[in-house]
């Protein structure tokens, strides 16, 4: 896709993802249909020669230009997907081209902006761009990021975050939610509403919106953990204090802070919550529960407590929640 506009340069390079590469430009496509072409962007795909780029899904993209014909040209918004791999036991992990990231680094030093796309993140941190920055990335190689840059603040729950001049993505779909927040960034929010509009999403989900549910969440090794689990979405209603989990599982608080810390990387107070506030999600979506029926259903005591809860993970407010993604017309 060619326009006359900002310069938007997607990286290409074996393995990408399709949907990583395809997602943005029709979000923007979209956008010089809503302007008339008066506003809009330039989106060109670059890859290190003209052959074709195998994708991820098997389907062959033709990159509009080389690393090199791109050299001395002012970027706008450099765009940098990601690939994965899966092992044996079906664990995803992110792959990190040396040669992309050289890429990526010179290409981001003429660049207004800076934005991964899902798994694109590992890239960038390889890059030296996420360094004392924020960052997300698909939550299935969030662990493998904060692990291998320690130096990057890896948030694995939000669909993007944008720290200064560099933002992140999470996957694969929330590409789409990114690419609209880039164009209200430029163009405000209202064009950006009409494009969402023609794509049938939302303006976008809240940026604090989760991007995935408790149940996605890595599986504990430990069998004791997983029974607690188990215990806990059984007893959303009732109480859940570390020490009755404690007295749940046959072990000490200590030890059940230390067990939860190391299996699943959170508190047992803050697992509780996200599974309450994961209840409270779908009740809000798929039911015309009162907000006091969801507050007892899911054990929160109080709709204060409730709606402190979904500001704290998911930025927004229940009701405003239910506005934006009720599956089923209340009635």
């Amino acid at each position: 896709m060619r326009s006359a506009g900002r310069l938007v340069v997607i990286v290409l390079f074996e393995g990408v993802d399709l949907l990583d590469v395809t997602g943005p430009p029709e979000v923007f496509a979209l956008l010089r249909r809503e302007t008339d072409g008066a506003d809009g962007y330039e989106v060109v795909l670059a890859a290190e020669s003209a052959g074709p780029v195998t994708t991820s899904a098997g389907v062959r993209v033709l990159p509009d230009v080389t690393f090199e014909e791109l050299a001395g040209r002012r970027v706008d918004t450099l765009l940098v997907p990601g690939a994965v791999e899966t092992d044996g036991g079906r664990r995803v992990h992110a792959l990190v081209d040396p040669a992309v990231v050289a890429r990526v680094r010179e290409l981001a030093g003429r660049s207004r902006r800076v934005a991964s796309v899902c798994v694109g993140a590992h890239i960038l941190a390889a890059a030296g761009l996420l360094d004392g920055r924020r960052a997300t990335t698909h939550w299935s190689t969030a662990g493998q990021l904060a692990a291998d840059h320690p130096e990057v603040e890896v948030d694995a729950d939000p669909i993007f975050i944008r720290d200064g001049d560099v933002w992140t993505g999470a996957g694969i779909s929330s590409c789409l939610d990114l690419s609209l927040a880039l164009v209200a960034d430029d163009f405000g929010e209202t064009t950006a509403l009409r494009v969402a509009r023609q794509l049938v999403m939302y303006l976008k989900r809240p940026s604090g919106q989760s991007q995935f549910s408790v149940p996605l969440e890595p599986v504990s090794t430990t069998r004791r953990v997983e029974e607690l689990r188990h215990h806990i979405n059984r007893n959303l209603d009732g109480r859940l204090t570390l020490a009755d989990l404690a007295a749940s599982a046959h072990v000490s608080e200590r030890q059940l802070t230390r067990i939860f810390k190391s299996e699943l990387g959170t508190t047992p107070s803050a697992y509780v919550e996200s599974a309450r506030v994961e209840r409270a999600r779908h009740l809000l979506e798929s039911t015309d529960a009162t907000l006091e029926r969801i507050t007892s259903a899911c054990g929160f005591g109080t709709t204060d407590t409730l709606i402190r809860a979904f500001r704290r993970r998911l930025d927004t407010t229940p009701m405003e929640y239910r506005r934006r993604f009720r599956t089923e017309p209340a009635g």
